[in-house]
């Protein structure tokens, strides 16, 4: 499991890398453009696509962190316990779900 963790963790990690610079080109293209969005036809397209852009590289992040805390995990010997009832979580569940910190009854 490790293995499979640290390959997720690197890829979380070159997702954020790419979200980043991509948030970083639509932030600079939007301070190029007129800052009246209200008015601009281009400035709704321009605020909506960094709200994306900001919206995806959140995601991004969280996922990194959620792969840094089951590596975490991992390491202190909790990881397979619920962190919600302390019960083992389902071997079926975290090889669905590696990322997984509850059984599926704490779950639902």
């Amino acid at each position: 499991m490790t293995d499979r963790l640290r390959a997720e963790l690197a890829a979380a990690i070159a997702a954020v890398q790419d979200l980043a610079a991509d948030h970083r080109r639509i932030v600079e293209a939007a301070q190029g453009s007129n800052g009246d969005d209200e008015h601009d036809v281009e400035g709704t397209s321009i605020a909506f696509e960094r709200s994306l852009a900001d919206a995806a590289l959140q995601r991004g992040r969280v996922r990194e962190q959620a792969v840094r805390d089951a590596l975490r995990r991992l390491a202190d010997g909790s990881y397979g316990r619920c962190a919600g009832c302390g019960r083992p979580i389902s071997a079926e569940r975290l090889a669905a779900l590696p990322l997984a910190e509850t059984c599926i009854g704490c779950a639902r």
